[in-house]
């Protein structure tokens, strides 16, 4: 067996190969792309005779480099950076670090640790196409949810009475309508019910158009402080390109929808994850995603539920024993599942009775919605592992029907 560390940077890689004793076999530099995987596998030729022999080290899950070492039939273990930091002081107490130096740590973390991290999941090609739409749509989420921040801070500055017209739904077609026509109070009060109307029929509403656009009219014209003249019109100017940000952006959110949703229902797990109550396209996508379809990947419900951060964490010492929700988790997968526990208090019975049990026996909101994310987890667990349709009896029953 040898064993190799790749630090990964942008345009250039610091190999370091060492044999199960830790003997620095050869170390190098290597350039981005198909000449620096030919110059790694150089390097191992000389002293492997089978990819099975070979364990690589790297700061990466995914990318075209970490592709490339699981195609070659590498056993690829991604370490968290965290891990390798620590690791490193247990060797190097001077505070020393070089890229070079990163790369031995991590053969050496893999030579004699390997056994406590996971490798690269097996993930296929279609869930790996599903991963990279569910991200982009999730991050876009994202990012117009700041801008419609930064155009609430702006109208709460020098234009209320848009807060009063929409309130928090500043996202929605008829605020977006509305305030593209009339960014300042001024515009706002001189606006006509034929333009408003107008504005609303272009934001895409059918029904309630007149009586609406009187409503927005009236809260519009309410009394107001006035910032200088100067000032509105800046401020005008930054709502008027903050509202067509969002609405471009709300057009491509919809057109990634569409995608994930046909690359979703392509996949083998697409009914099993739909069938879970609360589990829509979109959520469904972003959990399957998040999780993979290697098969091999958990090998039980607490290996998925440490995965997804929702099994608690105990810190006992002597007499001190306390659980913890987890701190490091999968930021996406925790938004997701989130969500999802969220969702089926309303149309699961059985969640809902178990995050009322929670709660009387004086579990806070969040923490018992972490708690039935884990339930949750579980039952995906079954569910994938046995490839069965959820059903509500065998997921949740009654006490009678667990005592029978």
């Amino acid at each position: 067996m040898i064993f190799i560390g790749i630090d990964w940077a942008e345009d250039h890689h610091d190999g370091c190969v060492v044999d199960v004793d830790g003997h620095v076999l050869v170390r190098g530099r290597v350039p981005d792309g198909v000449e620096g995987v030919a110059k790694l596998h150089e390097m191992v030729a000389a002293h492997a005779e089978d990819p099975s022999q070979v364990v690589v080290g790297i700061e990466l899950d995914r990318g075209l480099l970490v592709g490339a070492l699981v195609a070659a039939g590498y056993a690829v273990l991604a370490i968290n950076p965290l891990s390798v930091d620590r690791y490193r002081d247990r060797h190097r107490t001077s505070g020393a670090k070089s890229d070079p130096g990163d790369a031995k740590v991590l053969a050496d973390l893999v030579r004699t640790d390997r056994h406590l991290h996971r490798e690269v999941a097996g993930d296929s090609e279609l869930v790996e196409a599903v991963k990279v739409l569910a991200r982009a749509h999730q991050s876009l989420i994202w990012s117009r949810q700041r801008q419609l921040n930064q155009l609430r801070n702006a109208l709460r500055e020098f234009y209320p009475a848009a807060l009063e017209a929409f309130g928090t739904d500043l996202a929605s077609a008829d605020a977006l309508g509305v305030l593209e026509v009339a960014p300042t109070p001024a515009e706002g009060r001189s606006l006509s019910s034929s333009r408003m109307v107008a504005a609303l029929k272009r934001g895409g509403r059918r029904r309630r158009v007149g009586e609406r656009a009187e409503e927005i009219k009236q809260a519009l014209r309410t009394p107001q402080l006035e910032a200088p003249a100067a000032l509105a019109r800046a401020y005008g100017d930054v709502v008027r390109s903050t509202v067509r940000i969002v609405k471009e952006m709300t057009a491509q959110i919809e057109s990634l929808a569409a995608e994930l949703e046909a690359s979703f229902e392509g996949h083998p797990d697409a009914e099993i994850l739909s069938s879970l109550p609360g589990l829509g396209v979109v959520l469904g996508a972003r959990v399957l995603a998040e999780f993979g379809d290697d098969p091999d990947r958990y090998v039980d419900p607490k290996a998925r539920k440490n995965y997804a951060g929702t099994s608690p964490i105990t810190k006992a010492s002597g007499r001190s024993k306390v659980a913890l929700a987890r701190f490091a988790r999968n930021r996406r997968l925790a938004d997701a599942l989130d969500m999802w526990a969220f969702c089926s208090i309303s149309c699961s019975p059985g969640a809902r009775r178990y995050y009322d049990a929670l709660r009387a026996r004086g579990h806070t909101h969040r923490r018992a919605l972490r708690s039935l994310e884990n339930r949750w987890v579980g039952i995906l667990h079954g569910c994938l592992r046995h490839r069965k349709h959820y059903s509500e009896e065998v997921a949740w029953p009654t006490a009678t029907e667990a005592a029978a």
